[in-house]
């Protein structure tokens, strides 16, 4: 996702640390954030970002939303109406705001605080608390109930390094591995976060006794980022302790857990780090995981020899998936921008279909973020795979790139993947008002010349071609 305007990489600049959103109203559009490091040749980072509106296919990072000031951190969270947020630490921690799928970045509300390892989440649920922003920041905890405007201090005593989830009733839960915090009121009128369940780790022993092997594939940074996830009344825990990522289960709020399951199937490998793990639950309750895995490499001399394996359950995590790589190798040394790690962090986010993820990899030799689709694209979230949408018709594809006509937002006639000026003249020959509804009896010619083609020229989708997409034609034009 660092790229270029053609989508090329950026040699010698380094990016890791993701953290990812999808509009719940929109799933076209998606927006990433990450440490960005302009030269490897520096430590000095910036909030780097980056937009799709087409599901993922393809992505334009405009560089830094702050270009020249220090940022670190990301965190990425949507609300309930589709309004995108990027949490970052900029000495003090910073709230961004986009109304537009991470186009553009609006002027920051402010935590004015400078708060290490700080997690974010929007209350998305119908309960009293629905919009907040809730921060947890070094072991502090902050709410705004104005959309990020202001905030309010709640105090100190959540888990340092959490990430935080959001119950259906608009309970709030924070989680780091060895502590979990639970809110008592959504909207805290009554009393801060109540610490209900305090473990020094999870009830993992039996299984496999946590053990870190000689070493490790990230010498400067986190090894695991711990999750939570609430559905209803039981909560999921996904932990590494090293040698197993490990997932455990509560059933009555966080007060008892089930002994926890090991969802890497190589068992209790001392030689072998499991490491980064993600979890995600789809709305309909299947549950993804990721992790970057050393096994086929434990044999080198180093522990820097991953690649990003995947586990789901659908049966509340009685049994997993036989563990797949869903990634080529990639050596976690390289390209360290005078930092000796690849961030402390990586993220995915789940739907019914499959699993949105965003990572730190060095394939190009280099730290750069990548998005990984598993499972079909459903760029429209009609729930069907667009590759049957668009062989039955029910979706078109006019310049045959296997996008649904209704997700693109490039004016890419060809289906090249970019806007170029090739492409601006059939759009200004488009330039008409309102375009010509598309069906499927109607020619589809790839150049843009047919009638049916003008679709793609409704960036904004909104049934005509006018000055607004003229703008959104803007921000993804490149020149050859």
């Amino acid at each position: 996702m660092n790229v270029d305007q053609r989508g090329c990489n950026i040699p010698a600049d380094a990016a890791n640390e993701p953290s990812i959103t999808v509009d719940v109203t929109d799933p076209r559009k998606m927006a990433v954030g990450w440490r960005q490091f302009d030269s490897v040749l520096s430590d000095f980072r910036q909030a780097g970002s980056a937009y799709s509106h087409d599901g993922g296919h393809t992505w334009v990072f405009k560089g830094a939303l702050t270009p020249g000031v220090f940022a670190t951190d990301p965190v990425l969270d949507s609300d309930a109406n589709g309004r995108f947020y990027y949490l970052s630490y900029q000495d003090i921690l910073r709230l961004f705001t986009s109304s537009d799928g991470g186009i553009t970045w609006n002027s920051p509300g402010i935590i004015p605080r400078g708060l290490d390892k700080p997690w974010m989440a929007v209350d998305k649920t119908a309960s009293v608390g629905s919009g907040n922003i809730y921060v947890a920041a070094q072991a502090e905890f902050d709410r705004s109930i104005d959309g990020g405007v202001t905030f309010e201090y709640w105090g100190a005593g959540v888990p340092f390094g959490g990430t935080i989830s959001i119950g259906p009733d608009g309970v709030v839960y924070v989680y780091n591995g060895i502590q979990l915090s639970i809110s008592t009121a959504a909207r805290f009128d009554d009393q801060p976060p109540a610490l209900l369940f305090v473990s020094s780790y999870p009830p993992n022993s039996v299984n496999c006794p946590p053990h870190f092997p000689p070493g490790s594939p990230n010498p400067g940074g986190f090894v695991a980022q711990s999750w939570i996830v609430a559905r209803e009344n039981v909560f999921y825990t996904l932990d590494s302790y090293g040698n197993s990522i490990s997932f455990s289960r509560s059933h009555d709020g966080g007060m008892t857990w089930d002994p926890s399951i090991l969802v890497n199937d190589d068992g209790c490998d001392n030689s072998v780090w499991h490491w980064f793990p993600m979890m995600s639950v789809a709305p309909n309750g299947r549950i993804d995981v990721c992790w970057n895995d050393t096994r086929n490499y434990s044999d080198t001399p180093d522990p820097n020899f991953s690649e990003l394996y995947y586990s789901y359950s659908i049966d509340g995590g009685d049994t997993w998936s036989p563990n797949v790589p869903v990634s080529p190798v990639f050596n976690t040394y390289l390209g360290w921008p005078q930092q000796n790690k690849i961030g402390d962090y990586d993220q995915m986010l789940s739907d019914n279909l499959g699993v949105n993820i965003a990572y730190a990899a060095t394939f190009n030799g280099e730290q750069d973020i990548y998005f990984l689709r598993i499972g079909p694209w459903d760029c429209n979230g009609n729930q069907i795979d667009d590759v049957q949408d668009i062989a039955s018709e029910t979706s078109l594809d006019c310049n045959g790139n296997g996008v649904p006509d209704e997700c693109e937002y490039r004016a890419d006639f060809d289906g090249d993947g970019l806007t170029t000026y090739n492409d601006f003249a059939t759009f200004l020959g488009n330039f008409t008002g309102p375009i010509v509804p598309e069906t499927a009896s109607a020619p589809r010619e790839r150049d843009g010349s047919g009638t049916n083609c003008s679709v793609l020229s409704d960036i904004d989708h909104d049934g005509d071609v006018d000055l607004k997409d003229f703008y959104g034609l803007q921000h993804v034009f490149v020149t050859p």
